[in-house]
C-alpha cells in the first residue's frame, strides 16, 4: 500500500531547511508551501518504486521481475523466424561485392529517406505572380492555362484569399496597362493613382500582413515595349531610364509596397533606387534586384499576358547572354555594392548553375523566377498525358530550392502549396 504523509506548518518548516536565501533544501524542482497563518495541512500521496513496478504487468500477466529473472536464467521467448525475400528465378548466385560503403543503405525506406532529405520546400518559399488589369472580369491567358488577368477589385482579392488559405503570403504584381496610357517615356509608371498603386493600397487594406513585391521596369508602360526609353536610333537609354525607374519605385513604396523589384537590367539602377527610396523616408522598403536576367526565349507567354512585346528589335543590349556564366558575378558584385537586399535569377530551371553560382558567392537571399515558358511547358505536357503534371511541378520547384533559391516566383505557387498542405492541386 502507498503511504500517506501529512504536512503541517511545523514539519513544513523542518523540510524546507531554508538557506540564507530562503530556498528549499530540495532545490527549485520541489516546491513546498511556506508556513503562514493561513497554511492548511496538505496530504501528499507518495508511491514507492516497488509498488509502481509491481503494478506494471507484461501482456502475459507476468511481472517485470519475473521477466527479468527469466532473462538472467537465459530463458528467452522464441523470436519470429527470419525470412529473406526470394530473388526471381534465374537470378545468378554470386559472391557479394567487397564494399564497405553502400549509399543505398540510407535510401532503403521512406523513413530513412525523409530523415536524410537535404532540401525542404514549403509555401513560405513561394511568391505568386499576379497579372492585373482595369477590367471587372477575369480574362484567361491562352498561353498560360490556369492563369488570368485579374480584375483588380474583385478577382484579385479572391485569388489572394485562396492563396493565403494554403499558406502563400507573398505576391508580385504585373499590370496590363491600356494602350492609350503607354508613351515612349512610360510616365504612367509613376502615376500615384495608376493601376499598381491602387492595387497595392487595396491589398494592404484587405490583407495587411501579406508581402507585396512590385515590378520596376518601363515595358508595361512603354509604347515601344522596351524596359527603357528608346532613342531614335534604337538605343535603350540607360541613365534617363534609371531616372524614371526611381520615380516608379518611390510611387510604389508610397502606396505600401514591401519590396520593389527592378527587372529592367539598366546599369546602376539598384544604387539609384536605394538613394531615391531613402531620400523619401522609405528605408524599410527592400530591393529585390533581377541580378541575372537573361535574354531568354522562355518569356513568350508572359509577354502575351501583358501585351508587352517589343515593337521592334529584342532586349539583348540590356539582358544577359544565355551563353554567359561568369558575367553573373559582375552583376552580383554590383548589386550587392549598390544595396540590393535580394538577388534574383531569371529564368529558373534552365539556369540552375547560375543560381548555385550566386548562392556560393553571396550571403544575400537568392530568388529564382520559374518563368511563364517553364510553367506552360509543364502544363502542356500534363494536358497531353506525356508527364505527371503534379510530380513534375513539385520536382522542378525542389530543384530550384536545391540549387540554392530561398524563394521562388512561380505561377504554380497556389497549386504547389495545396499539394504541400495535403489538399491536392487547388
Amino acid at each position: 500500500m502507498a503511504s500517506t504523509v501529512s504536512f503541517s506548518p511545523t514539519n513544513v518548516q523542518m523540510l524546507q531547511g531554508r538557506s540564507g536565501h530562503g530556498h528549499s533544501a530540495f532545490g527549485s524542482c520541489f516546491a513546498v508551501p511556506r508556513a503562514g497563518p493561513r497554511l492548511r495541512s496538505t496530504a501528499v500521496r507518495v508511491s514507492s518504486e516497488q509498488e509502481a513496478a509491481a503494478a506494471v504487468r507484461a501482456p502475459s500477466g507476468r511481472s517485470i521481475e519475473e521477466c527479468e529473472a527469466d532473462a538472467v536464467a537465459g530463458k528467452f521467448p522464441a523470436p519470429p523466424p527470419l525470412v529473406r525475400p526470394k530473388a526471381p528465378e534465374g537470378t545468378p548466385e554470386i559472391r557479394p561485392l567487397d564494399m564497405t560503403k553502400r549509399p543505398r543503405r540510407n535510401r532503403k525506406s521512406p523513413a530513412l529517406r525523409a530523415a536524410f532529405q537535404e532540401t525542404s520546400i514549403s509555401p513560405a518559399n513561394f511568391v505568386l505572380p499576379l497579372f492585373i488589369h482595369e477590367g471587372e472580369d477575369d480574362a484567361p491567358i491562352g498561353a498560360m492555362p490556369g492563369c488570368y488577368r485579374l480584375g483588380w477589385r474583385h478577382g484579385l482579392l479572391d485569388e489572394v484569399y485562396k492563396a493565403r488559405d494554403v499558406g502563400v503570403n507573398s505576391f508580385v504584381l504585373f499590370p496590363k496597362v491600356p494602350d492609350a496610357l503607354k508613351t515612349p517615356t512610360g510616365d504612367e509608371a509613376y502615376n500615384d493613382n495608376g493601376l499598381v498603386p491602387r492595387t497595392i493600397r487595396l491589398l494592404k487594406d484587405k490583407f495587411p500582413d501579406i508581402v507585396i513585391y512590385t515590378d520596376v521596369a518601363l515595358d508595361p508602360y512603354s509604347s515601344d515595349g522596351h524596359d527603357g526609353i528608346v532613342r531614335e536610333d534604337g538605343v535603350i537609354m540607360n541613365d534617363e531610364t534609371v531616372y524614371q525607374l526611381c520615380k516608379q519605385a518611390v510611387s510604389q513604396a508610397r502606396a505600401g509596397a514591401d519590396v520593389v523589384s527592378p527587372s529592367d537590367m539598366m546599369d546602376g539602377r539598384v544604387g539609384a533606387l536605394r538613394a531615391a527610396l531613402d531620400a523619401e523616408g522609405f528605408h524599410d522598403v527592400s530591393i529585390m534586384s533581377y541580378t541575372a536576367k537573361y535574354a531568354s526565349s522562355f518569356y513568350g507567354p508572359f509577354r502575351e499576358a501583358l501585351d508587352s512585346n517589343p515593337r521592334f528589335g529584342d532586349k539583348k543590349t540590356y539582358q544577359m547572354n544565355p551563353a554567359n556564366y561568369r558575367e553573373a558575378l559582375i552583376e552580383t558584385a554590383a548589386d550587392e555594392a549598390e544595396g540590393a537586399d535580394i538577388l534574383l535569377v531569371k529564368p529558373g530551371l534552365p539556369y540552375l548553375d547560375v543560381i548555385r553560382l550566386l548562392r556560393d558567392n553571396s550571403a544575400l537571399p537568392i530568388a529564382a523566377y520559374q518563368v511563364s515558358g517553364e510553367y506552360s511547358m509543364i502544363k502542356a505536357g500534363g494536358a497531353l498525358g506525356m508527364i505527371d503534371e503534379q510530380k513534375v511541378m513539385m520536382e522542378s520547384l525542389m530543384c530550384l530550392r536545391r540549387a540554392g533559391a530561398d524563394i521562388i516566383l512561380t505561377y504554380f505557387a497556389r497549386q504547389a502549396a495545396g499539394v504541400l498542405c495535403g489538399m491536392g492541386s487547388k
